[in-house]
This record gives structure tokens, C-alpha cells and sequence, in this order.
């Protein structure tokens, strides 16, 4: 499982600046496929912060346990899940590449 602790006012932050995003990545019926994880990965190394939106009739239970599969396996923190929304965050490792300050 990744781990990197975010604070509360940290997760914040990060759901004040993923308000303004859109939805980049799409999980349907197809589900997590390794297309979808790679194409994750790119686009966390390229943003650090990333919005994905859940298509099709997943109940509320079935996207939160997505949610955590997404985390351990794309090795990012989900920061937030709101209705068919979700938004996930992973630190550049290069300092200077970063776009995202954390408070």
C-alpha cells in the first residue's frame, strides 16, 4: 500500500484545487485494466493530481472499494470521493517538477 500522510487541511487543499479540474480518467465496465493504471500514471507523474469519474451503475460500495484498489495498486492517496467523482494525488519525486505545494 502507498503511503504518504496528507493532513487534514492538507486533503483540503488538494479537494479546493481538484474542484476546478475535470474529469481526465474514466472507470467503466471494463473496470481497472492495466491500460487504465498505466494511463494513471502518467498522468499522476505529469500532475501529481488527478480526477476520475466512475460510469455505469457502481453502488456506492463498489466505487469506495475501487477507491482503495486504485490507491494500492496506481501507489497514490485517494483524496477525496464524492458521488461518481474521485480525485487522487502522488508527489512528484523530482522537487523541481512539482506543481502542487502542499501547505
Amino acid at each position: 500500500m502507498y503511503d504518504f500522510p496528507l493532513t487534514g487541511a492538507q486533503k483540503s487543499f488538494l479537494r479546493s484545487l481538484g474542484q476546478k479540474l475535470d474529469p481526465v480518467l474514466k472507470v467503466g465496465k471494463g473496470g481497472l485494466s492495466p491500460a487504465f493504471f498505466t494511463e494513471l500514471q502518467k498522468l499522476l507523474r505529469s500532475n501529481e493530481l488527478v480526477k476520475l469519474r466512475f460510469v455505469g451503475d457502481a453502488d456506492r460500495e463498489e466505487r469506495a472499494a475501487l477507491c482503495g484498489q486504485i490507491a494500492d495498486e496506481g501507489r497514490c492517496v485517494c483524496v477525496g470521493a464524492v458521488g461518481h467523482t474521485a480525485l487522487f494525488y502522488r508527489q512528484h519525486p523530482e522537487p523541481t517538477e512539482r506543481r502542487v505545494t502542499l501547505p
